[in-house]
This record gives C-alpha cells, structure tokens and sequence, in this order.
C-alpha cells in the first residue's frame, strides 16, 4: 500500500509567523506532529509520503504514485483540506481524514471516503483491520480517551526538518479546567492522560540523532495538568536526559496558575523551558466567572505573568474581548494590561464559540449564532456569535486595539518592559549562519526601510548596554513584531 500523508495549508496568521519565518530562509514552523505518529501506526510495510502543502504543492506524480490518502487539519486549515481532498478525488484517490477539523464537522465533507475520528490510537486499528478484510466502513468514532502509553514515536524521518523551525511532540492530553469556551475537554477529556518518561525522553533521542538542536515545541494544551506526574517522573527525566547536550530549548502552554508552585516553576526552567502560552483572555472579573475562567480569578494577573518572567519563562499570552460582560471599556484595558504585564506576544482574538463547547450550546438556546461558520483564525475580526456589545462596536474597538498593540511605540515598548524583568534562559540555541543572515535582514528590513526603524535601533542599543545577554531575544521579537503587523494590517484594516 503506497499513502500519501496530506497536511493542508495555513492561511496567513498569527500563529504561522510566516513572514518572520522568511527572516530565517524556513517554510513552516513545525512539521505535522499528528500525521507523523499516525504514520508510526500503519504497517510497517505500506509506504510512505509526506506531502507537507505548507511545504510544497501536491503534484500529478504524488497523486499517481499512491493508492491512498489520509489528510488531517484543524478548523483553520478548512479551505485548504477542501482543495486537497478535491485534488485527490479528481484522480479517484481513497480519502481518509482524521484530525480535530473532521472530528468537529465531519458532515461537511461528503467526499472523503473514510472517516478515523476522535484519537487514533481507538479508531485506526479497527480501520487498518476492517481494509486488510476488504470491507472498510466510513466512519469510525468513539467516546472514549485511551491510554497513550503506548503511543510510538512520529516518524520524523517523513520530514525534511531543515525545512522547519520548531519540532512539535505532545507529553499529555486533556485540560483540568472548564473554559466555557474550549473545545479541548470535548475532544480530549477533562482528566490528563500522560506518556511516561521514557516516552518523552525516547521521542527526544529520536530528533536528537537527526541533529536537531533548535526549538521543541510541546503541544500540550495544558503542560501542567498533571502536575504530581510532571514533578516526580517527567521533569526529572528531561533534567537528566539534558546533561551533556547542547540546545533544544523548549516552550509549552500552561495555565497561569503555574506562578502559584515554585518548585514546578524552578524544575520547568531546570528542564529547559524559555517560553510559555497562557490564556490570560481578560482583565475583567465579571468575564472570567462568566467563562468559568476560576484559575485567572481572584488574582493579580500581571504580578503572576511577571513571577514567570522573573523565573525565565518568557510568557505569551492569550486574549478575548466579546464577552457578555465586557463593556465598551474592555478595549483600553486590554491594551493597558499587556503593556503592564510585558506579554510582547499578546493574540487578542474575538469570542468565538466552538462546536462540542458550552458557550455554543448557550449562544444556540439564545438564537445568537451567527450564519457565519467559525473561522479558527484568533485574529481575523471574524466571529461565529451575536455579541451584546453590538457586531460593529466590538469590530471598531478590536480595530483600535490592534492597532495600538502593534504599533512600533507600543510593541519596542513592550519588548522593554519584559526584557527588564526576564531572566535569561540557561539553554542556548547553537548559532547557525542562518540566524546571522536573519539579523543582517532584520537591519535593512526594520531599521532601514521599516516605519519602525527609530524604535528597532534604539531598542538594539538599550539592550547591548542594559542587557546584552538578551540581544537575540530583542532581535527575534522586533521581527516578530514585523509579522504581526503584517498580519493585523491584512486581516483586520
């Protein structure tokens, strides 16, 4: 059996740092995290083609050499997998899709063959069985999480990783919490389900011996879910395993009530994390309890996110305005807490209510769903809800937001306000001539034909005198900062 691995395109977003990513001469940011262990549990017989559409376009040959496809994607990947499966169908190629896209809203695509939803590790095997029979149905599906002890190792060998500039591997699944308006519980369970240690450690040996020294991205949706299990089995490990290597820094998403346990804190840093995403959402009280948002209440938030800081997290930070409560005020807060808190990497997106959440069943019994289907793109004005501040207020006062937070006085300020506070990471990125060529490019893009050229040089030289150890950081963020302009001016102006 010869199938191809399709993972459709992201659009141009917040989180694709595409046009950062031209910067360092890399194409995408991380491979197909899901695709690659999916791969690792077909027979080891088939072959197997990665094609990577944020990599490279799906050619005749690809399509004429396999003789099925699985494609995965999430909800902002939509368009793109339409196309894709379109390609496929075209030349009477098989379809299998999977993913939190399908998984959501696999109604919406009538041509795909076979359906392997919800997590693979209960739905494939009983697929692979029923087409070694010769009698495969189209759909397979199941309430249950299973036990990922035993989940493999991707098959990085699918990727040409130069092409990438993080790895993505997943430690837990499921959240502790209730958000009323995530879909992480709906999918993968309020109780977190985690690999052992050796695992995790066994993942990282694998792209360790293919030379891989830069980023490792955790794509838990709440790295401290399990905190018992991350104190005494896995953070230890990842502390011993690093002894004697270089590089592998390594960033997660986490609930902001990590600034509570300094132990955790001190043994994440220990490990080698540099970079955390919180889902701050909001300042305002009456959004939090309305959200079921309880780790964020009854705290001092920006203390909290500076507790990290000052540990050597960096934190990037989640939020929403749209909420019930929110009045017309929400917009400068907003803007004053990120400035405060130094989240330089501030997504401020629209309330949205995903299927399968509690905020869709509420909007759904108060007939305030919008025809519009949700986007999955945090940052593009768009949202799937009738909101009760009114549509046009809440698009103007996103406008104005954005505009300010990005803007080149507010943004280099910023990047102040957290180099200030953070404490520079024990782990150090081996520098490639890549990142050299990236600086040179970031002098003539931002500091000589960039509107922000005065804040980018006197950035650069507060930071050689007041924190030289930091230089790489501020240059990195002045070129994030490039693309969120880019992406803000494109979706929301």
């Amino acid at each position: 059996m010869k199938v191809l691995l399709i993972y459709p395109e992201f659009p141009d977003t917040f989180w694709s740092f595409k046009h950062a990513l031209k910067f360092i001469r890399k194409k995408a940011g991380a491979p197909p995290l899901g695709l690659l262990t999916v791969a690792a549990m077909l027979p080891p017989e088939w072959e197997l083609r990665l094609v990577d559409l944020n990599i490279r376009d799906l050619t005749k040959d690809d399509l004429a050499w396999a003789d099925m496809a699985f494609i995965s994607a999430m909800i902002i990947q939509r368009d793109a997998a339409r196309q894709a499966i379109a390609r496929c169908k075209e030349t009477g190629l098989k379809v299998v899709a999977g993913g939190p896209l399908f998984t959501m809203d696999h109604a919406q695509f009538p041509n795909v063959d076979h359906f392997v939803l919800n997590e693979a590790e209960l739905t494939l095997p009983p697929f692979l069985a029923d087409l070694a029979a010769g009698h495969p149905q189209r759909l397979y599906a199941t309430t249950e999480f299973p036990d990922i002890h035993e989940t493999p190792v991707p098959l990085w060998r699918l990727a040409d990783l130069r092409d990438y500039d993080t790895v993505s591997i997943q430690f837990s699944r499921g959240c502790p919490f209730n958000c009323d308006f995530c879909n992480v519980t709906a999918l993968l369970g309020h109780r977190p389900r985690t690999k052992t240690a050796a695992q995790i450690t066994a993942e990282l040996d694998s792209l360790y011996a293919l030379g891989w020294r830069k980023n490792v991205f955790f794509v838990d949706d709440n790295f401290i879910g399990n905190k018992k299990t991350l104190k005494t089995e896995a953070l230890p490990a990842l502390i011993a395993w690093r002894q004697g290597k270089t590089g592998l820094a390594f960033s997660t998403e986490v609930s902001i009530n990590l600034a509570d346990d300094p132990e955790l804190l001190n043994l994440m840093v220990e490990a080698g994390f540099d970079t955390v995403f919180v889902g701050i959402e909001t300042p305002n009280e009456a959004s939090l309890a309305e959200c079921s948002k309880t780790q964020n209440k009854g705290r001092d938030l920006v203390e909290s996110v500076k507790r990290l800081q000052r540990a050597g997290l960096q934190v990037q930070g989640g939020f929403i305005v749209g909420f019930d409560s929110d009045s017309p005020s929400i917009f400068q807060q907003q803007v004053d807490f990120i400035q405060m808190s130094g989240i330089v990497t501030a997504m401020v997106g629209l309330l949205q209510a995903p299927l399968g959440t509690r905020l869709y069943e509420r909007m759904k019994g108060e007939g305030r769903l919008a025809a519009t289907a949700m986007s999955g793109d945090n940052v593009d004005g768009s949202t799937n809800i009738i909101p009760k501040m009114g549509l046009e207020t809440l698009r103007e006062g996103y406008r104005k937001l954005l505009d300010q937070i990005y803007s080149p006085q507010f943004y280099y300020a910023r990047i102040k306000t957290f180099l200030r506070e953070y404490k520079p990471p024990k782990i150090r990125i081996p520098l490639e001539p890549q990142y050299i060529l990236a600086f040179l490019r970031s002098i003539y893009q931002l500091g000589i034909r960039g509107v922000e050229r005065t804040q980018y040089w006197r950035l650069l030289l507060w930071t050689l005198f007041r924190k030289p150890r930091l230089f790489p950081v501020a240059v990195t963020l002045a070129i994030y900062g490039f693309h969120f302009r880019q992406v803000a001016e494109l979706h929301v102006r």
